[in-house]
């Protein structure tokens, strides 16, 4: 059946060179799997500067690079909290800790289990209810209730927007971001699960997986997730065991031909059966088949040459799944992934049309709309030249690596937001410290991570250090110039842009002025792109040339093709200008019911850096007397906030914008910034303190030219 005719090499090839076009292929895969590996270090790193029980992991068709921009996949973010111990056998049990002894017997089908509360003082099990946690069941053991890691705690934790899905919590994607972030919480087991210890010792044809998988394997263990099984009768204390860390590890060992298999395989279920018959066949179904068809066929097999064979067995492999109803998980396989999932009355119609799909030897592939796959292949057929899509899912992973940054540092600093300056100082101190030992005992990720959240806290502790100095004698000691000097290469401007605030805030206008022209000639806005994760708002598209930048580069990139937004601590007050000042108290009262618990940033200053930078040029000028170079800088704020697409603090900027107008007297075009600023966020808006004290200003003013 799967002899190739004639045609399918070419019609391999032109698929994969579509593929490759799309990004589906060996540069973009390792590039999406760094970038999230990379975010999850930083996640790692902040967890540990804040001294948390829990770990992260980044899962799913995101990190495992076998997704394109048209399939929309979402990632998981595995939340592991490690207060508790799971045992798998007596002999592992360790006193003073939270022990749960993992149960797997005849009351729990495949891949699931239950967990029993031993005592601390001893390896017995618990006979005494200690709290809500746990229920007894009907043969009296005391049990973990799954309800513990409900995902509603992850919503009201971070008082976040989404859906709930069993035991995942989906969290929206960011405006023109691509994907959702599913939370799911889990607890960690240390050792391999007894029900995947036979799969350990077999091999397929090909030796896959190799040898040094398996080793990896045995020593990553696996979580439990707080889900029961199909219509089990242990609803409340069922959980299901997750090999996840070894799940990645296989698709990090596939060939470039077995992803662009599953990526296919994914494209035919969004394209021919999701819309009709959702929920029936998932995408880890999808996976699961192509794991075990490359565990039981030679290696040679899975080539380019060969793709549309590939693709063509592991649809009726997938067909064959179905007919059976039965898919067994890969490494668990008496557990069946398709149990229940499909309707008798679906089932004919998912049948008719893999079959379909299978006989047309490739020629459906030519209706997929996804990513244009099919008006793509048509066009390879005819020797027509396409566009590729590489550069935008560079430019989307350089972002997401900066944004990245931005949101663990965020994370760090909001617990020092209102502290004082030798709480703040000396914490800042503890983190740096920290993140070199990590640096210097680490490797591959988890240094590089280091070496980006590092001088970001540089800066910001030098300018704390500078605040305070300012305060005491109105200078900047070298002590603060040193640790700022640290972060200055960040990126393009942020970190630049506070020094030169620092020199503007002693009145040392030459420097300030030096620094800036500095910041704006490096600050090429063909190819710059602001940077700001606060909060949601609609993100238009990326400058061509920031696309090109990022597909050919690394992280290194960061330091000239994007500019954060300046974030100004309480504590760093005496380091920005008194215009400034008002985005610390923008909240009333009442604006604080209307915050989320990831909204601290509102009690900092924050500015883009683009605006921030013309403002300060405005500033400067006006105290040099330079009126040319004065009004071109106001020009340049003015222009910014009209035209900039991906300003994340246009209010903040309408507000600096309003007391230049007010210093150049006129306050109807202040007035006018001031409502526009309002306009754009209604809520926690330093705007509404400089309408009234404009109009204040202006009725007094009234009063007395008449009398």
């Amino acid at each position: 059946m799967f002899q190739a005719p004639d045609y399918t090499h070419t019609v391999s090839v032109r698929l994969s060179e579509v593929l490759a076009d799309i990004g589906v292929d060996e540069r973009i895969i390792l590039r999406r799997r760094k970038t999230w590996m990379l975010v999850e270090s930083m996640r790692y790193c902040a967890g540990i500067l804040r001294n948390l029980h829990s770990k992260y992991y980044y899962l799913g068709s995101q990190t495992e690079g076998s997704t394109t921009l048209g399939l929309e996949s979402d990632t998981d973010l595995l939340m592991c909290n490690n207060k508790c111990k799971i045992v798998q056998n007596w002999g592992e049990w360790q006193p003073g800790l939270t022990n749960l002894l993992m149960i797997q017997d005849e009351t729990v089908p495949p891949g699931y289990c239950l967990l029993q509360h031993l005592r601390d003082d001893a390896p017995l099990p618990h006979h005494i209810l200690c709290n809500g946690n746990f229920v007894r069941d009907k043969t009296g053991r005391i049990l973990l209730s799954n309800t513990i890691l409900s995902s509603s705690m992850v919503a009201e934790a971070y008082n976040l927007p989404g859906e709930y899905n069993g035991p995942a919590f989906t969290q929206p994607g960011q405006s023109g971001v691509y994907f959702d972030v599913d939370h799911v919480l889990a607890l960690p087991c240390k050792t391999w699960p007894l029900q995947a210890q036979q799969w350990l010792n077999q091999q397929g044809v090909g030796q896959w997986p190799s040898d040094e998988m398996i080793k990896y394997f045995r020593n990553t263990g696996c979580f439990v997730v707080g889900a029961e099984s199909k219509g089990s009768e242990n609803e409340e204390t069922e959980w299901r065991i997750s090999t996840s860390l070894a799940e990645r590890c296989l698709m990090f060992n596939l060939n470039i031909t077995q992803i662009r298999c599953y990526v296919l395989m994914k494209m035919i279920l969004k394209s021919h059966i999701k819309p009709y018959y959702e929920g029936t066949i998932t995408s880890f179904m999808c996976k699961t088949v192509l794991f075990k068809l490359i565990a039981n066929t030679n290696p040679n097999f899975w080539r380019e040459t060969n793709l549309i064979v590939c693709l063509s067995l592991c649809l009726f492999a997938l067909y064959d799944s179905v007919l059976n109803e039965n898919c067994p998980h890969f490494i668990i396989p008496g557990n069946n992934l398709m149990a229940g999932h499909i309707a008798h009355e679906s089932k004919p119609h998912i049948l008719e049309i893999l079959q379909d799909i299978i006989n047309s030897k490739g020629k459906r592939l030519l209706q997929i709309k996804c990513d244009d796959l099919g008006a793509r292949l048509q066009q390879k057929l005819n020797n027509l030249s396409l566009f590729k899509t590489s550069d935008i899912v560079s430019g989307d992973l350089l972002k997401l690596a900066a944004e990245g940054i931005t949101d663990h540092i965020d994370f760090c600093l909001f617990c020092i937001s209102n502290s004082s300056y030798d709480v703040a100082i000396q914490t800042l101190l503890k983190y740096i410290f920290e993140l070199v030992t990590i640096f210097n005992q680490s490797e591959g990720m988890d240094k590089t991570a280091c070496s980006l959240l590092a001088p970001r806290f540089c800066t910001t502790l030098g300018s704390i250090l500078a605040s305070l100095n300012i305060q005491q004698h109105n200078g900047i000691s070298a002590e603060a110039l040193t640790w700022v000097s640290l972060g200055l290469n960040t990126d393009v401007a942020s970190s630049k842009l506070k020094l030169a605030s620092m020199y503007y805030c002693i009145g040392d206008y030459h420097r300030t002025e030096i620094a800036l022209r500095d910041i704006e000639r490096r600050y090429d806005q063909n190819i710059v792109e602001p940077i700001c994760f606060c909060y949601d708002f609609i993100h238009e598209a990326r400058r061509r040339g920031f696309n090109e930048i990022s597909d050919n580069h690394n992280e290194e990139a960061l330091q000239y093709a994007t500019a954060s937004c300046v974030r100004f601590l309480p504590c760093e007050i005496n380091c920005i200008p008194a215009e400034l000042w008002y985005e610390m108290f923008r909240s009333t009262g009442e604006d604080h019911a209307f915050r989320g618990l990831l909204d601290n940033w509102m009690d900092w200053a924050v500015i883009d850096s683009l605006p921030y930078l013309y403002f300060l040029q405005y500033q400067t000028y006006r105290y040099l007397g330079r009126q040319d170079n004065k009004h071109r800088a106001l020009s340049n704020l003015i222009r910014t906030i009209d035209q900039e697409p991906n300003l994340g603090h246009r209010e903040t900027a309408l507000n600096l914008l309003g007391q230049c107008m007010e210093q150049e007297d006129r306050l109807i075009d202040a007035l006018h910034c001031y409502l526009l600023s309002l306009d754009l966020r209604g809520r926690n808006n330093s705007a509404k303190i400089h309408i009234c004290r404009l109009l204040s200003a202006m009725v007094n003013h009234q009063a007395g030219t008449m009398f």
